[in-house]
């Protein structure tokens, strides 16, 4: 999942300096040779202090309480969940921001096709409670960023959301939704050692030495 961030960069040139010569009514001065002087070449004029670059906004943390972010979460992914399960991505689209309308319903339905295909349940993140990895932060462009995850078994669903303030509203400007295991599969125990004629388990054999190098050395003579 990609957030767009609009910056505009304003370059202010120096004006350019412009050497002007007048001349006075056709009449032209001629100089001795012993006082004529070349004229003076001009100081050039100083380079333009060039303004330092501004510098990108911190992220900084998001004035919202819990109970906004759980509504939020909850109410894209619930979104989400009931357009896959219907195949109809307009209440979706409708939810978000004029830049998220700007896809449409069948384009949304195209990008969400593979969970339409694998039958992904996300109903149980109405039950729930999310563990955010990213706190809700404003980022530079104006955008509440979030990021987490449900624990819920078997399947682990991750989000990422964007949110854009529209008339005093967050509105979603972008997500990005994807599923892993909820916890590590414990390796698979080896098969058990197949038991001796004797009704013992064999014992584990020490590693054979490794063989000597060969040397030139006679053999012994056999008995």
């Amino acid at each position: 999942m990609r957030i767009r961030n609009r910056l505009r960069l304003l370059l202010l040139l120096p004006a350019a300096a412009f050497a002007v010569v007048v001349g006075g009514g056709g009449v032209s001065t001629v100089l001795p040779v012993a006082q004529a002087q070349a004229p003076k070449a001009a100081p050039p004029a100083p380079a333009p202090k060039q303004q330092p670059a501004p510098q990108p906004q911190a992220p900084r943390p998001a004035q919202i309480d819990r109970n906004g972010v759980l509504i939020l979460i909850r109410e894209t992914l619930l979104a989400l969940d009931q357009a896959n399960k219907t195949g109809n991505y307009t209440v979706l689209r409708d939810l978000g921001s004029p830049d998220f309308q700007a896809n449409t319903a069948a384009l949304l339905a195209e990008i969400f096709a593979q969970q339409r295909r694998d039958n992904v349940d996300l109903s149980g993140v109405a039950v729930i409670d999310p563990q955010l990895t990213l706190l809700p932060q404003i980022e530079a462009n104006g955008m509440m960023h979030m990021a987490g995850f449900f624990p819920s078994v078997p399947t682990q669903v991750n989000f990422e959301l964007a949110y854009a303030p529209v008339n005093g509203r967050w509105r979603l400007f972008a997500l990005s939704v994807s599923f892993g295991q909820a916890a590590p599969t414990a390796p698979q125990q080896p098969p058990p050692a197949a038991a001796s004629p004797q009704g013992k388990a064999p014992q584990a054999q020490a590693p054979a030495p490794a063989s000597p190098a060969k040397t030139n050395s006679p053999t012994a003579p056999k008995q």
